[in-house]
C-alpha cells in the first residue's frame, strides 16, 4: 500500500522552480525574493510496468508527417475569433487574462450563451449561480446549453464534466481551483501548476476545448508561475482603462494563430460589443477647426485605424513646467519636446504641456510621433491643423522622419475614411501604386518639412 510523506518545499512565484530551502534569489529565473513556502505529499509506492510494455514514439522524417487544419469551434463573437487564429481549435486550452472588473467573464459568458448546438459547462469558483444568471439577464441572453456549477475541487469537476458530457468547458478562474493530492491552498504556485496540467491532459485526450480565466498581479502579467503560460495554447489579455469604454483584446501566445491580432470591444450596459471599425470611433467631428488636434496613422498588431491626438501648450503658472501624458509614453514626448527644441528652434522648456490619447487607448506605436508633434506644434502657434489632414512617421533624434512598417495598409485605411491629405516620411512609396487613391500624399524627411506642410 502506498504511503504518503510530507515535506516542505520553496516554489518561485515568477517561474514555479522549486527549491529544498528558501533562496533570496531564484537560481532558475534570477528574480529576488519571489520563493514561497509549500507543503507538499509525496507518494512511495513504485510505479507497476505498463501490460505489453509502454508504446514508443517512433521519430518520423518531417516530410512524411501529414500537416492537416486543426478543426475549430466558431465563436459568435468576430473580434474574438481573429484573435484566436478563426476560431476555438478543439482539445486546445486557452487562458484568458485581465485586470479586475475589466470583462473577462462577461466577454466569455456573452459568446457561450449565443452559441446554441454545443453542451456548454460553465465552472465557477468565485461568483453564486444567482450572480451569473443576473449577469446573463443583463446582456440579455438566456440558453439551455449552457451548464453552470459553482465549484473549486478539481475532482468534483471531473464528476460534473462526466455527468454533462461538454463540448466547451471554461473554468472560472484558475486561481480558485485546488486539487485534494496537495496541502497547499488554491492559488499557490503548485496547486495552479497542477490543476492547470490536469486539465490539459483533459483536454487533449477528450478534444474538448477549455477556457480558462485567470487574474494577473499588481506588475500586469499573469498571476501564478510562468510555467501556466508555457502549458497552455494560447494566452489573451483583456485590456484597457475601466474609466473608459474600449477594451482591447490582445493575443500573447497563440500556437494555433498569429499574434498581431487585436479584438476591440466597446462596454455597453448591456455587455460588450464588437467595434468593427475603430477609426470611426476613435475620431472626434468638430463643428470648427481647434487648434491643438491631429489626426494620426496607427497600427495595433496587422490593424492599421486613425486615432485622434490631441496637445495643449500654454505658459507655465507656477515657474516649473508640467508635462503630463494620458495614452502615450511620458519619457518618449520629452525626447519629442526636446527634438522640437534643438532642432527645429521651438521654445518649449518654459511652457506646460499636457498631451491625451482620445478614446482612453494607450498606443505604444513609433508611427504616432509625427502625430504628437504635429498636434504640440498646432498648439504652440494656435493654429488649427486643416480638416482632412492626417500623419504618420517615427521622428528621429535629429529631427528626420523615418520610415514605418505597412505604410500601404496606413494610407488605405486613410483613403477609405475620407482623408484628404497625408503626411508620410520620404522615399517609402517604392513600389506602391497610388494612381486610384483619392488621398493626396506629402512626403517629408524632416520634421521643419512637416510644419511648412501644415502651416505653411
Amino acid at each position: 500500500m502506498a504511503k504518503l510523506k510530507q515535506k516542505t518545499m520553496w516554489f518561485c512565484t515568477s517561474c514555479g522552480a522549486d527549491s529544498p530551502k528558501w533562496t533570496g534569489r531564484c537560481p532558475a529565473c534570477g528574480q529576488w525574493n519571489t520563493m514561497v513556502e509549500e507543503k507538499v505529499t509525496t507518494s512511495t509506492a513504485t510505479t507497476a510496468p505498463l501490460p505489453g510494455g509502454r508504446h514508443k514514439a517512433v521519430a518520423r522524417p518531417v516530410n512524411s508527417i501529414e500537416a492537416v487544419d486543426e478543426p475549430r469551434y466558431h465563436m459568435p463573437s468576430e473580434e474574438l475569433n481573429r484573435v484566436l487564429g478563426g476560431g476555438l481549435v478543439k482539445g486546445s486550452i486557452v487562458l484568458i487574462g485581465g485586470e479586475p472588473g475589466i470583462g473577462k467573464s462577461t466577454l466569455v459568458l456573452q459568446n457561450l450563451l449565443a452559441i446554441r448546438n454545443r453542451r456548454i459547462l460553465y465552472v465557477s469558483g468565485e461568483e453564486s449561480a444567482t450572480q451569473l444568471k443576473l449577469r446573463a439577464d443583463r446582456i440579455g441572453r438566456g440558453s439551455d446549453n449552457l451548464f453552470i456549477v459553482c465549484e473549486t475541487s478539481l475532482e468534483n469537476i471531473f464528476s460534473h464534466v462526466e455527468e454533462v458530457q461538454p463540448d466547451i468547458l471554461v473554468v472560472d478562474s484558475i486561481q480558485t481551483i485546488a486539487t485534494e493530492t496537495l496541502d497547499s491552498s488554491a492559488g499557490s504556485v503548485s496547486q495552479v501548476r497542477e490543476c492547470a496540467a490536469a486539465l490539459l491532459k483533459f483536454a487533449k485526450e477528450s478534444s474538448v476545448p477549455v477556457l480558462l480565466i485567470g487574474h494577473i498581479n499588481k506588475e500586469g502579467t499573469i498571476a501564478g508561475p510562468k510555467v501556466l503560460e508555457h502549458i497552455v495554447d494560447a494566452v489573451l489579455q483583456f485590456e484597457g482603462d475601466r474609466q473608459y469604454m474600449y477594451r482591447l483584446l490582445r493575443a500573447i501566445k497563440n500556437r494555433f494563430g498569429s499574434t498581431s491580432e487585436i479584438g476591440i470591444y466597446e462596454m455597453c450596459q448591456r455587455g460588450l460589443r464588437e467595434v468593427s471599425n475603430p477609426s470611426e470611433m476613435l475620431l472626434t467631428h468638430y463643428d470648427e477647426e481647434l487648434s491643438g488636434v491631429a489626426i494620426g496613422v496607427t497600427v495595433e498588431g496587422i490593424r492599421p485605424f486613425l486615432i485622434e491626438v490631441q496637445a495643449l501648450v500654454s505658459t507655465a503658472a507656477y515657474g516649473t513646467p508640467q508635462r503630463s501624458v494620458t495614452g502615450f509614453d511620458a519619457k518618449r514626448m520629452n525626447m519629442l519636446l526636446a527634438v522640437l527644441e534643438k532642432r527645429v528652434g521651438f521654445k518649449l522648456g518654459a511652457k506646460d504641456v499636457f498631451l491625451n490619447i482620445a478614446g482612453g487607448l494607450r498606443v505604444n506605436d513609433p508611427a504616432l510621433d509625427l502625430g504628437v508633434i504635429s498636434a504640440i506644434l498646432s498648439s504652440n502657434v494656435d493654429m488649427a491643423i486643416p480638416r482632412g489632414w492626417c500623419m504618420t512617421g517615427e521622428v528621429g533624434l535629429s529631427g528626420e522622419i523615418r520610415p514605418v512598417t505597412r505604410i500601404e495598409q496606413r494610407i488605405t485605411e486613410a483613403d477609405k475614411l475620407g482623408m484628404t491629405d497625408m503626411l508620410i516620411p520620404a522615399g517609402t512609396l517604392k513600389g506602391f501604386d497610388t494612381t486610384k487613391l483619392g488621398i493626396r500624399l506629402h512626403e517629408v524627411a524632416k520634421v521643419a518639412d512637416a510644419f511648412r506642410a501644415l502651416f505653411g
